[in-house]
């Protein structure tokens, strides 16, 4: 009999490291869906190192419901983990393994349904939607949809298994990660007037972004549906100089905004670029005409924000059993989705809080659930 655990031990078994391929993943799940006579749809990436999967079962020509999840996971460099990390293990009702949480866990339990989807005269179709580099920016997802936009019949709703401890989140923040990069001039440190400092500029510019973040925090802007409950803004990656008796002429920095669903969070790096090019280049440029400062996009995804009144929120109340809809502070493929015109909710076994740490894990009470879960939507979809 195929259950959830099996699939799982399987599927934590690929190494989907975002930097590695996840095509034998995908292979695996190819032919095991071609065991039941389900026909799939892959989206490589231009290298054709990784791909989407996409597969239906039941009347496509009806608005059906996703079952999606991103095969990827983090890496495992540098944590100490007491248990091989690409090998399930058991130990106290729990399941350990790179991935159990976020999010092969979800994935095992929608395969394990196969068999019963397949058997079932369903009134409306079931998607299966697979998805590659979701932990470096959503960006698998992207080609995708994009292929998606091009049938007749939109889904009708999407259930982004992320691990929620199976309770419906109907809203999470949305993120645009920037770079900037400052050029200035180098010289001898003993004439330091004559150079222009990239990183004492960079820290100019840092300091900036923090009282705009600052600003934030104002009551005004809040939400209080999240936690935190305003829009948020760190600088987390710096590099610059070489020598400290040389004036270092570049100097680079990554910052992050993780922003509420309402609110743009480009207007924070507009913000940004328009207070060095009115504050800071000007000093540079007065000293050097060659320095300069440049901004350029790492990645970005939208918020998600589903009215608890809506039809896609009334579905996985019914399904999950709860109607007590929450937030996540961590993002998903779900902003894109609703963008894209398919209701999205997130809902799947397991907690964030063990998500991207050592000796990650999803209890079997949660996979358990999380097959009772689909079990429910199953039979409200069934003849």
């Amino acid at each position: 009999m195929i259950n959830s655990r099996d699939l799982l031990a399987t599927l934590v078994g690929f190494d989907t490291t975002s930097r590695e391929s996840n095509l034998q993943l995908i292979e695996f799940v190819r032919d095991y869906l071609a065991g039941f006579d389900v026909p799939c749809e892959l989206v490589y990436n231009d290298e054709r190192s990784k791909a989407n999967l996409f597969a239906t079962i039941g009347p496509a020509q009806l608005p059906g419901i996703v079952l999606s999840g991103h095969t990827d996971v983090v890496p495992v460099d540098g944590q100490p983990w007491s248990v091989a990390p690409f090998e399930l293990s058991e130990r106290d009702g729990k399941l350990y393994g790179r991935g159990t949480a976020d999010m092969k866990g979800y994935i095992a339990c929608v395969l394990a349904l196969v068999p019963a989807l397949v058997k079932a005269t369903l009134k409306r179709p079931v998607h299966i939607a697979l998805s590659y580099d979701e932990e470096v920016g959503c960006l698998g997802v992207r080609s995708l949809l994009k292929a998606l936009e091009q049938r007749p019949v939109k889904p009708m709703l999407c259930i982004i298994g992320e691990p929620t401890e199976l309770k419906p989140v109907l809203g999470h923040k949305g993120k645009l990660a920037m770079r900037c990069d400052i050029h200035g001039q180098a010289c001898h440190s003993a004439y330091a007037p004559l150079g222009v400092n990239a990183i004492e500029y960079a820290a100019e510019l840092i300091g900036e972004l923090g009282r705009i973040g600052q600003r934030l925090k104002d009551p005004e802007h809040h939400d209080a549906r999240f936690d935190p409950p305003f829009s948020t803004v760190q600088t987390g990656v710096i590099t610059g100089g070489n020598a400290l008796n040389i004036v270092p002429a570049d100097c680079r920095f990554d910052f992050e905004i993780r922003a509420l669903p309402a609110h743009d969070p480009s207007e924070v790096a507009q913000a940004l670029q328009s207070y060095a090019e009115q504050h800071v280049l000007p000093r540079m440029r007065a000293v050097s005409e060659q320095s300069d400062i440049r901004f350029s996009e790492l990645s970005a995804y939208p918020g998600l924000a589903t009215d608890a009144r809506s039809e896609a929120a009334e579905l996985i109340a019914a399904f999950s059993g709860s109607r007590e809809f929450g937030t996540v502070a961590f993002g998903t493929e779900g902003g894109l989705f609703d963008a894209a015109g398919i209701p999205t909710v997130v809902c799947g076994p397991g907690s964030m809080e063990q998500g991207h740490k050592p000796d990650e894990f999803v209890s079997l009470a949660q996979l358990h659930g999380c097959d009772a879960m689909l079990q429910r939507l199953l039979l409200s979809i069934s003849g």
